[in-house]
Order: structure tokens, then sequence, then C-alpha cells
């Protein structure tokens, strides 16, 4: 009886066995050991701290991942072939080799090697110790932006921060690099003395705009952010169990995973809701999150829409990254777990798990890998997952970059094919609305083709602060230029919608690069023949008086005449300005060689040669300012060694503005901002000749871009002065007209009298006589 039962055990075990779900097919890599049959590993070699392996994929270049357990692991070639482990150089002396973090930046590898930072660059196959940190750091954190010819993406993927983690954060250092990690400098965190607890981790959150402290206190966490208005207080608390893992996930979203043996949390805000991650292990049974599973973490794996995760009870955990993250969902029925065992995405639903496998015959170790195909998983009756409600969405902008001006809006489509009898509903959301105000509004269109019905997804996106819709406090300064994620997904989403990843665009909310500004030359010297263009041509020069120009722009006279060489190429032919009419630029903004409007922001004008024989026709009364107004006197000496025409957006300041507490002191000086709400104009001197005038848009509402333009002017009609003194010239002709007043009034008086009939009679017979004399007086009798 006995026997029987056990063979029933036996035969039921069995079939269970076989009836399990098979996940993976392991292999094994053994290739490329012949390149390394001669080497051995030199120098110091590296290991990870952490008792548990981490692995680490470049999200741009996909094969590009670094290994961290007792042995590291750097591969280009996603580790499809056998390696050697990573080791520093016998010139780099660093004591202990003990790695505690690593980040891939671009092209360079960053390690902490016993509490300080090297570099290397892969692609030159070159070490370097970072340049600039005084004190010991443990963690290095950054982020990758993958559309690398965009200013916003190398920003990203350049800055790195360095610090101690668990250091008291009122009194630690911080260090910050925009260089990949080459050369630090100290950070400077407003309020950072105020803050109470321990540092869990400085982090850049673009997709907010702002940098993130992470603090712990007493078994809570919560982040402290940098920038108006989440800077007016910290976030929400959360539990801090153990010591969180904190992983960015690619893609600027702003997703954030905390995870630790017994706990894992997720922020899709940049930390300022963060909640645990419900799991799912059977379809009746389901868990608030990973403690009340009872199951323990090895490791995780995330991309931009998915998260994997590997529990020391031989499971693989799967869930999705969307609007609305889902359960994880539990896999398991093979002995897929081990101690050096890692996960990693390999591509969308792809999921793999590494290990490394020495060799006792060569110094190269092998790798195990056991890929596995979530779709396919998914697909087993018994996990009684739901059908994906919808069939198609695509849209031309996934994976793509796009610009927004100020006064911009950006008009994005998709199409969504859901199945016959579902109704999904679209959502899209915007990661940073903080410091942009952005508005987003889909408009759905729907139609029948083939049979089947389509949905038009209509995006637009603009600043509500353009449009007067923006409540002031709830917004950063949107003077600075920035960027953020647009995603679009569809809610409630089912966990089979493997192939159905969100539609996500990052957006630089910033300079449009194709704008640009040109100043209308419609009446030119040359036109009207006072300029000859091709004596303009022919290295033509002109001379500008010693009294007339300073060459450090102050107002005062020169030394000597300067000879200056006219840039036609550049400057095309002078545009032509009568002197004695209050004259003011026409300035017109062009877009990717298309005219766009005549811009009235304001802006400044100054003559590159120093000349400042021109003035304004209103002063800082007239123009109704409320405080003191910049000039360029003021600005060129703050600019210090910047490019002498310094006076831009960024430093501007107008007077008009209520928050500007500059009191108005000297209300008589001209006012020299052209543009905007004042019909302010440019008065030119007695002189004539060419002017060549620098010109900048200072409206920092009008474009993030620095637009500027240099062009000409010739300034005509003016007499030349007079080498008389004036006094000499005008109290004779005063004394002349007086006279011949007095003449006009007294002369026909004086005829009435008696000396008056004399003196007429003597000029009669004067003329009389003179008649006879004259032959020609006598043939007109």
């Amino acid at each position: 009886m006995l026997v029987l039962m056990l063979v029933a055990a036996a035969t039921l075990r069995l079939c269970l066995v076989a009836g399990a779900q098979q996940l993976c097919r392991i292999h094994t890599v053994r290739t490329g050991k012949v390149f390394h049959v001669s080497q051995q590993i030199q120098g110091d070699h590296l290991y990870f701290s952490s008792g548990t392996p981490r692995l680490i994929k470049h999200p741009c270049k996909k094969n590009i991942a670094l290994y961290l357990g007792r042995q590291i692991f750097f591969t280009r070639d996603n580790f499809k072939s056998s390696l050697l482990p990573l080791s520093l150089p016998t010139s780099i002396k660093v004591g202990i080799p003990e790695v505690t973090s690593a980040h891939i930046a671009g092209s360079v590898l960053l390690l902490v090697v016993n509490q300080k930072v090297y570099v290397y660059d892969y692609e030159a196959n070159s070490w370097n110790a970072s340049i600039g940190i005084e004190h010991p750091v443990s963690h290095i954190s950054g982020d990758n932006c993958c559309y690398s010819g965009h200013p916003f993406c190398v920003d990203i993927s350049n800055s790195v921060f360095a610090y101690l983690h668990g250091d008291q954060i009122s009194q630690t250092h911080v260090y910050f690099s925009n260089t990949r990690g080459y050369t630090f400098q100290k950070f400077a965190y407003e309020r950072q003395a105020e803050l109470v607890g321990s540092l869990g981790g400085v982090f850049h959150f673009h997709s907010l705009s702002q940098v993130g402290l992470l603090l712990i206190d007493q078994g809570k966490a919560m982040f402290s952010y940098s920038e108006h208005p989440l800077n007016r207080s910290l976030g929400l608390p959360f539990d801090y169990n153990g010591t969180l893992d904190i992983l960015i996930t690619p893609g600027q979203k702003g997703i954030l995973i905390f995870w630790f043996e017994k706990s894992l949390l997720v922020s899709g805000n940049a930390g300022q809701l963060v909640y645990p991650v419900p799991m799912d292990e059977e379809p009746r049974i389901s868990y608030s999150s990973v403690s009340e599973a009872n199951v323990t973490i090895h490791n995780i794996a995330a991309n931009q829409n998915e998260l994997a995760v590997l529990t020391r009870e031989n499971s693989l955990y799967y869930g999705s990254l969307g609007i609305l993250p889902s359960s994880l969902i539990k896999f398991s029925g093979q002995n897929i777990w081990s101690q050096e065992a890692a996960v990693m995405f390999t591509d969308v639903g792809q999921v793999e798990i590494l290990t490394p496998l020495p060799d006792p015959m060569f110094p190269a170790f092998d790798f195990q890998r056991c890929p596995m195909n979530v779709q396919e998983i998914l697909m087993d009756p018994q996990l009684q997952v739901d059908v994906c409600k919808v069939e198609l969405l695509q849209g031309e902008f996934d994976n793509r970059m796009y610009s927004i001006d100020m006064n911009s809006k950006l008009q994005l489509t998709a199409l969504m094919i859901p199945r016959p009898g579902r109704s999904p509903v679209p959502l899209a959301m915007v990661s940073n609305p903080h410091s942009l105000g952005l508005q987003v509004a889909i408009y759905e269109d729907g139609y029948t083709y083939d049979g089947n019905t389509k949905h038009r997804l209509n995006i637009s996106l603009r600043q509500q602060h353009h449009w007067g819709r923006a409540n002031p406090n709830f917004t950063s300064s949107i003077k600075k230029p920035t960027v953020s994620t647009i995603t679009l997904d569809v809610a409630n989403k089912e966990i089979s919608c493997v192939d159905l990843k969100p539609l996500t665009a990052l957006i630089s909310v910033g300079c449009d690069q194709g704008k640009k500004i040109v100043i209308q030359n419609k009446i030119s010297a040359c036109s009207n023949g006072i300029l000859d263009p091709v004596g303009l041509q022919d290295n033509y020069s002109y001379i500008i008086e010693k009294e007339a120009y300073d060459p450090n722009f102050r107002g005062q006279m020169s030394r000597e005449d300067l000879v200056v060489n006219y840039p036609y190429e550049k400057l095309g032919c002078p545009r032509l300005v009568y002197y004695n009419t209050p004259w003011r630029p026409v300035v017109e903004l062009w877009r990717e060689g298309k005219f766009q409007e005549v811009t009235k922001a304001e802006f400044v004008l100054l003559e590159v040669n120093g000349l400042f024989t021109y003035t304004y026709s209103l002063t800082a009364q007239m123009a109704l300012c409320r405080s003191q107004p910049q000039n360029w006197t003021t600005i060129l000496e703050s600019a210090g060694d910047k490019r002498p025409f310094a006076w831009d957006r960024e430093n501007y300041i107008s007077c008009h503005d209520p928050d500007n507490d500059a009191p108005l002191r000297w209300p008589d000086v001209p006012y020299q901002i052209l543009g905007g709400p004042t019909a302010n104009k440019v008065i030119f001197d007695q002189r004539n000749g060419i002017y060549v005038f620098f010109l900048s848009i200072v409206d920092p509402y009008y474009s993030y871009c620095h637009l500027e333009t240099t062009f000409s002017v010739y300034v005509y009609g003016a007499l030349p002065p007079s080498i008389i003194p004036t006094t000499v010239t005008i109290i004779p002709l005063i004394m002349a007209m007086l006279l011949s007043v007095w003449s006009a009034y007294m002369i026909p008086k004086l005829l009435h009298t008696e000396k008056g009939l004399r003196l007429k009679e003597f000029w009669m017979n004067l003329c009389r006589r003179l008649r006879n004399l004259c032959p020609c007086f006598q043939g007109r009798r």
C-alpha cells in the first residue's frame, strides 16, 4: 500500500512538472574565447559591493550593457560573446577595488571605486580619474537622452551627480558634472542646511525641470525639489524599508522604481506620489505589495513601458508601465534563479535572464542566457489573461522629438483601432505640467474602413500662459527652456497588450532652431542712387570721425578717427534713413525661409563701432516706467568677460514690471528699449553716414531663442555744420530784419511831411536829369 502511495505521489509530481510552464530555452554563449587565450586580467579586479547583482543597459545603444556582481563585465555586443572581467589598469591605484555605483553616460562608463569616481571611455579604451571631488562619494546618478542631435539631449546625457549615500543631508557634499563625469563642482542646493534626515539620492528630474533630493528620516522618505512651485513643500512621504535602489526608467517620463528585497514601489511623476506595486500570483489571488506576497526580490529590469522582477522563489513577475501601471503577473514553472542571475529586456516583450559562468580553461567567462517571449507566455490559458481590447495604436510622432517655442502650438495625430464591440478610452499625459503649463486636448474622429471602426486622435499642445489660462503660482518660470514627454495610451489596458506600447514623444519647450529675425529693407541707399552696390563690394571703407564714436561704448570722444571696412557680404546695401525723421527698424520673424510676422516684441539697438550720434525719442518718464529702466551702460558693465553685446532675454528686466523694485531716480534719461508697449524711436544727430547696428530681442515672453541680427543704415539729408559761430550770423540778421520793418513803417509816414515832400521833389528832379543824360531813357519818352 505504501509503495502504491509513493508511486502515485511520484506520478502526480511528474504530471505536475510535465504540465508546468516552460518559460525559456536555456543556452550558453561560449564564442570569442580565442581572442582571450593569451590575455590575462591586468590591474585591480573590480567587484560589486552588493550581494545581489545588477545589470545596467544603455537606453540608446542597445548592445551596450554592464553587469555588476562578484565580477564586473562590460559588453558592446549585448553579451553575445565570452568576456574578461573588467579591471582597472595597473597605472591607477585605487586601494580596495570595490564598486558601489555605476552609470553609463553617453559614450563613457562611470564607476565609483573606493569612494572616488573613475571614467572609462569605452570607445577610446582609456581610463581617467574625475577631477573636482574633494570628499568621499558612494553613488552617482544620471540619465540618457537618445536624441543626440538636440542640445537639450546633449545636456541631459552630460549631467551627472555624485554624492555620499546615507550622509546627513544638511551637511553632505553634493557634486555636479556637465561633462559626463570628467570634472565635477560643488552643487549648491537652496535650503539644504534646513533639511532633516539622511540622503537617499540626488537626481535630475528632467521631466519636471527639477533637482530632487531624497530625504530619509525614521523609516519614511520624501523628496525635496529645487524649483518653484514644488520647492515650497516636501513631497508626500512613503515607507522606506531597507536600502532602496532607485531606477530611473528611460525616456524622460518621470517614472521611478524603488526596490529592495521586500519592497517594490513605483512613481509616475518623479517621486511626487510613490505607491507599492500590487502582485497577482494566480487569477484570483492578488496582493497589494511585495511584503504581503511574501516573496524576495533578487533583481529587476525596466524599459520605457515594461517592468520585470526576478525573485529567489524561481518566479518572474511582469507588468506594464503605462499611464496607469498594471499589477505584476507571476510567471513560474522553471528553475530560473541563481545567486549570479540578472534579468534584462532585450526588446519590447523580450525578457532574458543572464548568468555568468566561469571556465577553468580560460580567463574569459561564458554567459548562460534564458530568453523569454512575454506575449507567448501570456497566451497560456491557465493565466486567464484578458484579450487586448485594442488591435492597433500607432502614430508618426512615436519615438520622435519636437519643439514648441513660445506662442506656438503642436499638433499630433494617431490612429486607434479597437476590437469589435470594445470602446477603449485614449489618454494623453504630459510629464512636466509645472514648468510648462502645457494644455493637452484630444479630439477623436471615428470612421469605418474595411469593416473596422477606426479612431483618428488629434492631440493639441500649447502653453496655457499665452492664452491667459494659467495660474502663475502653479507654473514655474516659463522663461527657462525645458523638456517634457507626451504619452498616448489606453485607459485600463490589459496586460496582454504587450506589443501595444504607449506612443511617446519628447518635446523640447524651447528655442525653435528654424527661427531668425530679418530687418526690413524696402528702401535702400543703393536703390535711391546714394551708394553704389559695386563700390560697396570692392573693399569699401568709410571714416568715423573721432568726435562721433567711442570704442568702449561709453559715449566719450575717441582720440583718433576710425577707418571701417564695410562687410557687404554680411550686411548688403544699407537701409536709407532721413536724419530729421524719428526712425525705428521693422523687425520680421522668419522660420525655415518663410515669413511669419512683423514682431512687436521689445528689442534694443547698439552701434557696433561705438557711434553715439543718436538718441531716443522717449525718456524713462515719458515711457511710463514704474522703475529705473536698464541701459547699455549698466548692461556692459555687468557683462564682464562675456560677449560685448550681452543684453538679451535672459537678463532683461522691464521697467513696467510690478515686481521690479528699482526706484525711478532719473526719469529724464533716454529710454533705450524699442518696440513693445511704447512708441519709442531713434533720433539721429546732424550727421550723414553709415551706421551698423546690433539688434537683440529682449522680450522674455516672445521666444526661447536668442533672436539677434546685425544690419546697416545710411543716414542722409543732414547739412554740414557751419564753420562761422552761430552768434556771428544770427545777430546781424536780426538787426537787418528790424531795420527793414522800421523802414517799411517810417518812410511812407515821412513822405507826407514838409521835409518828405522836398525829398520827394529832389528825387524826381534827379530822375529827370538822368533821363536827359542817358540815351536809353530818351527812347522811352
